[in-house]
């Protein structure tokens, strides 16, 4: 049976002036896709107006919380013991966001008891992911 985990946060924009703007955004983690969460966008907050879904690494998250990690489109990196910053490079540029580490924290706590870690069964992962790209190739 497939679960899957939402839990709503909010984060906070940092803006090029060091402004915070407040950000509502949906941390999903999915029993199907087991070593992947997502952080999902509402319609409104990009710059098209669509909503929009960030999927990176369950381990990428784990370390960010811990140290710096990532080195791609997705950074993470503690920010004092109180928050977390997640830097997102895209075509259109560059989001940096700041999270109350604790809601990150219970977030992946909460999908460890989805799907406990080194328990990911990724030949299925690997099936869906290969059969989405090729289809019925």
């Amino acid at each position: 049976m497939d679960i899957t985990l939402e839990q709503p946060a909010r984060a906070r924009l940092i803006t090029a002036d060091d402004q915070a703007l407040p950000v509502p955004v949906t941390l999903r983690y999915a029993s199907a896709d087991p070593l992947a969460v997502h952080l999902d966008f509402p319609p409104g907050v990009s710059l098209d107006g669509d909503a929009v879904s960030w999927t990176f690494s369950r381990v990428l998250l784990e370390e960010g919380l811990r140290q710096p990690a990532g080195g791609g489109d997705v950074q993470i990196w503690p920010c004092g013991r109180a928050r977390t910053v997640l830097e997102l490079h895209s075509t259109l540029g560059l989001a940096l966001l700041q999270f109350d580490t604790p809601a990150l924290r219970r977030f992946l706590l909460r999908s460890y008891a989805v799907v406990a870690a080194g328990q990911e069964d990724v030949g299925a992962a690997v099936d869906r992911g290969l059969s989405a790209l090729f289809g019925t190739v």
